[in-house]
């Protein structure tokens, strides 16, 4: 090196051992002038790969690229001057060292490489360049020292010597300066570049190489959303590679590329195969040999394999860092130790230990940039993944075989795309830990035997011996999880009954019995969260005390196995950061372990579904056909798997254009599959079928999209407004618009569910309409409507005459009479064509088809009886003859109900929506005379009847921490923080005595009292892990008991509501604050608060002990905690309104797949496949466009809150230099290795103080429904009535006018009359006369609004509730069933004995059934009594009334048509049991009540009249018309 350089190399008293150092001119010449270049050289190759792969289009010359340049150019002139000068040199005899030629050469390539590259970028497209703004750095950086050392030597001398090297290196110098500072800036977008069409696009992809660096990009919209709640409109669109399109697109390729490749390697195994078998005709077992020996080969396509090729690559980037960042994490350690070792060394030069700060914080700041490029790559491969499976999976759904659909329920198949892919997604960030755990252990274990030899093998084993102990608490508590799972199901199922028959437990006084069963499963719930509580706490005693507990072995051990070892400064907190480092990995091991298992069962499921058979999309051909024909069937047969029996056989048909064909059969003989087989839905085993132009299908049961009625019909064509309005004309689908809430923009719940069978299949039929395709395939549409809709919707759509004549159309058909007017007739008999025909010629050869005829006439003959006596009496149909005619009010209860739920939930209770929109405009008169009677009387249609649920946004208010801290005690809040401070100062105190420890002077090679040092030092390390057992099970017993509290009020409060309350209230609302928020009551908020005190007490310590030991670390707290702040503000603020836009974004997606897959054949018949895979793109794109900026805004806090807590450490380190006379190396060291500590808390605390803001949130929810008005009292203890009251039955209403709510008008006005004891009045009235509200108004479900009521003499509105209540029976309409055995439901109170129960059920005819079931009164009824019929129902609800049997009883009389032999039971039994009590009958059938001693006519809220029946038929009044109507006058 001295002959290349002319001079020494090295020179340690030059460069170290001073206090000004230096470092000798070959040094600077050789190594720091070379690093730069080598840099460059090196990255080059990989570089150049980079760019040539990367399209951007190129960057137009700007002024600051032409700078650049120019600088550039200048830079190697610069460089080859010294190079020329060397020459000159030369020549003039002076012969300067080899260096002299050789550094600028290669400086002078270098540079002029650096100017090719900056033009090459230009022409690439590349906005700001990573590489060389880090290689300008490393320039300047290496050309610092020749710099100072410069201005040194001349300083001293003088004078300069080599006047023109001096100068060519100041303006080199100054020149990479102007470098630097210019690669910062950015160039503009670059030119060509696919157009950028997004209103809001990322400011990623425009960013410089520094913001990237430091997501600096990401700032303004943590300042929007600390400025104003956001919105949709504010987040960015996705960057292009992760959308749906491309990443599916990719990911769909690699698993096409991997089945082909299986599928070639079988073909090759069978080929073989065939070929050795027709060699080798006798010879067994070597054939047996080569067929067992190709199963191998067989293998199944690996998804896995697909996913590597598509997400490996980008992922692996993510691992390179996280390698890079494992080496720098043990960089720190080292250097901690050599800061104590040069503190010990006191005549050590100051400048050494300003190094070793700057060294330490640089380190810092590299690992957190590092790590956040790491985390950012695992997580964007983990949203990419999600939307690659997602994609993929749903991709596959709309062509998946219906055999294998059936394998898999629909349920299932939306886990796949809900739960699994969002495994792979949570296993993604740690996967890397897979091969990092085991390195980092690795090197930890390495740097700790250095320091203290075998003993860490005691510390080592600690840890392991922990791991089964977390393991096996884990375990346990997952099967608590579950148990409690459990009991919240069931509870939340009570709550939802409880809240759906609401009316019925205020009617009955039942509240408190159901409100004691919901706390009994709530007390379980509790029990079951305790235990979990108890394991928690101990796991977390576990995860604190073991570093504690490691470093004591290790320490005890290492100082008592040889006196000479001595415990100094150094090796203690190196070795205590160390274990820090080791407590990570050892931890995360096992948890991605497990999570790797489950990912594992996750992948299989997905490769299992991806793998079923697709369908053939050729086995319909649709391009060649026999002229005039538009569907040709040869010798087909079909069946609807694979390995199931044909349902279709040997089908030969040929449909000719235009023609309309009925298809006819018995139930099951393969008609729907005849129409299956046509769309290609079924498996085609021979034959072939040719089916020629566009299909419309209308399926059996009509599937309906959640999406406005009008998207419905136009099913994604161009609107056409007179087309449409035809269409709902032919459809009989305009006197339902009116009465939907919103007409054609009425939004349809999922599967239809807010419009009736029939309606559903005529939105259905008119979307195939609307279509106007070439051949319709009409799965027999008319069976779901009334007979009168089904003849128009024939005649003026599917009919000879209707909008479809002229189109081919297949009509599948139960009704006759629509026979004589087809073209052709199908008949099927057992999947087989049995005779074809026009209507004439097949009952001519009178064969199946006249049977067939025969067989169904007799139905359809009583059926058209009834029709024609109908259609006479048409106008003067009355109310009563409604409910015979069953046919006419909608035939399906069941749907009625959930639709009357759903409606409820829908928040459009409309007065009109009644159980008949599906009548023809000519019945409809009959209908608006029986509208369902809702109790709201509708002024303008668009006041909205529910309000809009308000969400919370902004912070939270600190009264809501402080209504959570009154729910747990505030005594118990004030000892959980107390007992953090307490282990903390326990944990100081530990850590401050072992540098007090390490400190004690070493008299002959041994230290002295180490017993005794290790016995404080266990004392008060375990009572810090004692403490921390206490206040975290503290803590947990708090969070129960606020559970407790809050839950308690919530139902008390529910239960004592007055009745408008759930009127305006959905229940699912109510049943949200049950569910959800409870949950995060129970489980998020404790454990949150948990971390979040930890987090903040150890980051007060650490301030705490570095204050101690550098009491000038004060004066920089201020700025750094004021920095802290604003960016937890701003963090806070914005993540949590992402993480709400996120969830409101979720579950669209999994809606619309589960949508999809019930309608997967219709969207094939459209041909709409691919727009639906459009929608279901957007919809996930929709929601990473709200959870991408979620993850990139958890990285942007990482960075900012590092840099805090790097900050932290480069001062505690610059003031233990500076201060470095004063203090020992004890101190230095437990300062230094708290401050190393602190970043990982001081970020955790401000996630958990978001995530404790997001969750408070369900205090307050709560708190909101525990506060509603309620009703008044049950029980007024000095008011309460008489035992026997009411002994006559007397009723008296003096003035009573009564409104449903405040602000509505009266519904009852000024009534005045008076009952006596015994007798039986029936109530009657047009709908919304107010019959309804006299009974609510007896039981004060409505409070009046003036006047009273009196009940023998007693004002009914002094006394308690429920004395009231209890006290009147009433058998309500719609007969109510709570799940729960038959007796629970007949007595809650267990009040009677069986035998009075028998007697009861004896009487109202259900002694029969109930005697008849195995189980007796024990008979478990299901949720709504779903498994009793309605009549039963009906007949429960008057045993009720039978067994309490009260002087007055009301009897509101069902208007939906229950059986008339139920209704007469009903009567009789009243006449008989009842003889002596006061009857009010709510009369909708006036034939029941024409015996009643007087009848009382209501209309428009005010009495009309009210005498015998006799005298008022006889008055010819209102009563006498309407008995007229029904034929009874």
């Amino acid at each position: 090196m001295e002959v290349f350089c002319g001079s020494r190399f090295w020179d340690s008293n030059l460069s170290i051992h001073t206090d000004n150092p230096d470092l000798t001119p070959c040094f600077q010449n050789t190594i720091l002038a070379w690093i730069p270049s080598i840099y460059l050289w090196t990255a080059l190759p990989f570089y150049l790969l980079y760019l040539k792969h990367s399209k951007r289009g190129y960057i137009v010359l700007s002024v600051l690229s032409r700078f650049k340049t120019l600088f550039g150019v200048l830079l190697w002139c610069v460089s080859w001057a010294d190079l020329f000068y060397s020459f000159h040199e030369l020549l003039q005899s002076r012969t300067p060292p080899p260096v002299y030629f050789v550094t600028p050469l290669i400086v002078g390539i270098t540079m002029l490489l650096a100017t090719l590259l900056i033009q090459y970028e230009r022409l690439r497209g590349v906005q700001s360049s990573g590489v060389l703004i880090i290689f300008w750095f490393l320039s300047v950086l290496c050309a610092m020292g020749p710099l100072r050392s410069k201005i040194m030597t001349t300083t001293a001398q003088g004078h300069v010597n080599e006047r023109f090297r001096f100068a060519t290196f100041y303006i080199y110098f100054a020149l990479i300066i102007i470098e630097l500072i210019l690669s910062c800036f950015k160039e503009k977008p670059p030119f060509f570049s696919p157009v950028n069409t997004d209103p809001n696009p990322s400011p990623e992809l425009t960013s410089g190489f520094l913001s990237r660096l430091t997501f600096w990009w990401f700032t303004s919209m943590a300042i929007l959303g600390y400025k104003r709640p956001l919105e949709d409109k504010d987040l960015w669109s996705l960057n292009e590679e992760d959308t749906s399109k491309s990443i599916v697109q990719q990911l769909s390729k690699e698993w096409d590329k991997e089945k082909a490749e299986c599928k070639q390697k079988e073909d090759v195994t069978y080929r073989k195969k065939s070929n050795h078998v027709l060699n080798h005709v006798g010879d067994g077992p070597e054939e047996a040999e080569i067929l067992i020996r190709d199963k191998k080969h067989n293998r199944k396509p690996s998804f896995l394999k697909a996913l590597l090729r598509t997400f490996g690559p980008y992922f692996l980037i993510g691992s390179f860092f996280k390698l890079i960042q494992d080496l720098l994490s043990f960089v720190n350690p080292q250097l901690l130790s050599v800061l104590i070792s040069f503190i010990k060394n006191k005549d050590a030069p100051a400048w050494w230990g300003f190094l070793i700060a700057a060294l330490m914080f640089t380190c810092a700041v590299l690992q957190t940039l590092i790590l956040h490029q790491h985390f950012q790559y695992c997580f964007v491969t983990g949203l990419r993944l999600r939307t690659g499976i997602t994609g993929v999976i749903y991709r596959k759904s709309l062509v998946i075989t219906n055999s294998a659909k059936r394998s898999s329920a629909v349920g299932e198949i939306v886990n796949l795309m809900s739960v699994d892919a969002q495994r792979f997604m949570d296993l993604m960030t740690f996967l890397n830990m897979l091969w990092s755990a085991p390195l980092q252990i690795f090197l930890a274990l390495y740097f700790l035997w250095q320091a203290l030899g075998p003993s860490v093998l005691a510390g080592v084993a600690v840890m392991v011996l922990l791991i089964p102990l977390n393991s096996a608490i884990a375990i346990k508590t997952r099967a608590f999880q579950v148990e409690q799972m459990r009991y919240k199901d069931s509870r939340i199922k009570l709550m939802n009954e409880i809240l759906g028959g609401i009316k019925v437990l205020k009617l009955y006084a039942w509240e408190p019995s159901f409100s004691e069963k919901v706390l009994e499963i709530r007390r379980n719930e509790l029990r079951v969260l305790k235990k979990s509580a108890y394991l928690n706490s101990l796991s977390t005693f576990a995860w604190i005390s073991a570093p504690f507990l490691v470093a004591l072995t290790t320490f005890a051990v290492y100082v008592s196995v040889d006196e000479n070892n001595i415990l100094d400064a150094e090796k203690a907190f190196v070795s205590l950061s160390l274990f820090n480092i080791l407590k990570f990995p050892l931890n995360m091991l096992p948890q991605v372990i497990s999570n790797i298992a489950q990912t594992s069962v996750s992948l299989k499921r997905i490769q299992q579904f991806l793998s079923h058979d697709e369908l053939d999309p050729n086995c319909v051909e649709t391009k060649v056909i026999a002229p005039g024909y538009t569907i040709c069937v040869k010798n087909a047969t079909f069946s609807w798997g694979k390995d199931l029996k044909p349902s279709l056989k040997d089908i030969n048909l040929l449909v000719p254009s235009g023609a309309l064909v009925a298809v006819v059969g018995h139930v099951g003989c393969g008609k729907s599959s005849l129409v299956s087989a046509l769309l290609g839905e079924m498996e085609k085993l021979e034959g072939e079928v040719a089916v020629k132009g566009s299909v419309a299908y209308v399926p059996q049961q009509a599937w309906i999209q959640n999406a406005t009625l009008k998207d419905n019909i136009l099913f994604g064509q161009a609107p056409n407004e007179q087309k449409y309005q035809n269409v709902l004309e032919a459809c009989a689908l305009k006197t339902d618009l009116e009465v939907l809430p919103g007409g054609d923009q009425t939004e349809i719940g999922e599967k239809g569910i807010n419009l009736s069978g029939g309606q559903r299949q005529r939105v259905s039929l008119a979307r195939a309409v609307f279509s106007n395709s070439d051949i319709y395939l009409l799965d027999d549409p008319l069976s779901a409507v009334d007979s009168h809709v089904a003849k128009h919707i024939f005649d003026k759509v599917i009919g000879p005459d209707g909008v479809l004549k002229g189109k081919t159309r297949i009509l599948v058909t139960h009704g006759i009479g629509f026979l004589p007017q087809v073209d052709h007739i199908i008949v099927l008999v057992d999947g087989k064509i049995s005779e074809m025909g026009s209507y004439q010629d097949l009952l001519k050869q009178n064969k199946a088809f006249a049977e067939f005829l025969r067989n169904y006439a007799l139905d359809e003959g009583i059926k058209e009886d009834e029709l024609t006596m109908v259609e006479e009496e048409e106008v003067l149909l009355a109310e009563d003859t409604l409910s015979i005619h069953t046919d006419l009010a909608d035939n399906e209860p069941v749907t009625n109900e959930a639709r009357k739920q759903f409606l409820r939930q829908l928040s459009v209770i409309s007065s009109e929506g009644g159980e008949c929109p599906n009548k023809m405009s000519t019945k409809r008169r009959v209908c608006e005379k029986k509208p369902a009677e809702s109790p709201l009387p509708r002024k303008n249609p668009n006041e909205k009847l529910i309000q809009a649920e308000t969400t919370e946004t902004g912070t939270v208010k600190l009264t809501v921490f402080w209504q959570y801290m009154k729910a747990v005690s505030p005594v118990i809040s004030l000892a959980i923080c107390f007992l953090y401070c307490c282990q903390n100062a326990a944990s100081i105190g530990a850590n401050v005595w072992l540098s007090d420890w390490t400190n004690e002077p070493v008299i002959n090679g041994t230290q002295h009292n180490t017993s005794m040092r290790i016995g404080v030092y266990a004392a008060l390390g375990l009572l810090q892990g004692l403490i921390v057992f206490v206040s975290s099970f503290t803590l947990a017993m708090g969070g129960i008991n606020a559970a407790r509290t809050l839950h308690t009020a919530l139902l008390e409060n529910k239960l004592r509501t007055p009745q408008s309350f759930y009127d305006t209230t959905p229940t699912g609302r109510i049943i949200n604050r049950f569910s959800k928020d409870i949950y995060v009551i129970d489980e998020v908020i404790p454990p949150t608060i948990l971390m979040f005190l930890g987090t903040f007490f150890t980051s007060l310590s650490t301030m705490i002990v570095i204050i101690a030991s550098t009491p000038l670390f004060a004066v920089v707290i201020v700025p750094l905690a004021i920095l802290y702040f604003f960016v937890q503000r701003f963090y806070v603020a914005t993540s949590r309104q992402l993480k709400r836009l996120e969830s409101v974004s979720r579950s669209p997606i999994y809606s619309h797949f589960s949508e999809t897959i019930s309608g997967a054949s219709v969207i094939r018949a459209y041909r709409r496949q691919k727009s639906f895979v459009d929608i279901s793109d957007l919809k996930v794109d929709e929601n990473q466009k709200s959870y991408y900026p979620g993850i990139v805004s958890n990285r942007w806090l990482g960075i900012r809150v590092e840099f805090v807590g790097n900050c932290i450490v480069l001062f505690a380190a610059l003031f233990a230099v500076i201060g470095k006379n004063s203090l020992n190396a004890g101190l230095v060291g437990l300062s230094v290795s708290y401050a190393l500590q602190v970043t990982l808390s001081l970020n955790w605390m401000v996630r958990m103080t978001s995530d404790l803001e997001t969750n408070i949130v369900a205090v307050e929810r709560i708190k909101e429904y525990s506060e509603t008005e309620t009703e008044a009292p049950w029980i007024i203890e000095d008011k309460s009535p008489p035992e026997d009251w009411p002994s006559k039955g007397e009723l008296e209403f003096v003035n009573y006018s009564v409104r449903y709510r405040k602000g509505l008008d009266l519904v009852l006005k000024d009534l005045n009359l008076q009952v006596h004891g015994g007798e039986k009045i029936g109530i009657v009235g047009r709908t919304g006369a107010g019959k309804s509200s006299m009974t609510l108004c007896l039981f004060r479900i409505l409070e009046a609004a003036k006047g009273e009521i009196k009940i023998d003499g007693v004002r009914i509105s002094e006394i308690g509730l429920h004395d009231l209540r209890s006290r009147l029976t009433i058998i309500p309409q719609d007969p109510v069933l709570f799940s729960g055995t038959l007796r629970m439901n007949l007595d809650p109170f267990n009040k009677y004995s069986d035998e009075e129960i028998w007697k009861a059920l004896e009487l109202s005819h259900l002694k029969r059934f109930v005697s008849s079931q195995p189980s007796m009164l024990e008979y478990e009824c299901s949720e709504g009594g779903e498994n009793l019929s309605v009549g039963q129902r009906q007949l429960v609800c008057l045993a009720r009334a039978l067994l309490r049997k009260t002087r007055i009883l009301i009897l509101d009389e069902a208007t939906a048509a229950i059986d008339l032999e139920t209704d007469d039971l009903i009567q009789m039994t009243i006449r008989t049991q009842f003889e002596d009590c006061t009857v009010l009958t709510i009369a909708h059938r006036l034939n029941t009540i024409m015996d009643y001693t007087r009848i009382l006519v209501l209309d428009n809220g005010t009495i009309a009249e009210f005498d015998t029946p006799a005298n008022l038929i006889a008055s010819k009044g209102i009563f006498y018309s309407m008995a007229k109507d029904a034929g009874l006058a």
